[in-house]
């Protein structure tokens, strides 16, 4: 359960550094509501990845977890952009698959090497 934990936490990290990169490179501004105005598409999005991948049962698993998590963070964090009157240029469709897979699937990717290549105790 520890490690579902930490997976959230880091999902949601992800989402949060993607959107305030992404506020930084406009020139929108660094404030908290337009933060979380911003966000809120896209954490929707990555909670429903979650509940439809059921990730707290294998929250380090690439597939199908961490492909279901990316993937529905971007297309429903897309849609509730155009329900909710935001942007959705290709160029920024773009780059949320590509930032997002990188940080969704990339941590996924290097915890489990991570946990490959840890030193075994000498009793084990």
């Amino acid at each position: 359960m520890r490690s579902a934990r930490v997976a959230v936490v880091l999902d949601i990290a992800c989402v949060l550094i993607f959107v305030i990169i992404g506020r930084a490179s406009h020139t929108k501004g660094e404030s908290l509501a337009g933060i979380a105005s911003t966000a809120w598409p896209f954490l929707a999005g990555l909670g429903i990845g979650w509940l439809a991948s059921r990730a707290w049962r294998r929250p380090l698993a690439i597939l199908p977890v961490g492909l279901v998590v990316w993937l529905s963070t971007v297309a429903i964090g897309m849609i509730a952009r155009v329900v909710s009157g935001q942007g959705t240029a290709a160029a920024f469709i773009a780059v949320a698959l590509a930032f997002l897979a990188l940080f969704l699937l990339g941590w996924r990717l290097l915890a489990r090497l991570a946990r490959r290549y840890q030193p075994h105790s000498a009793g084990s």
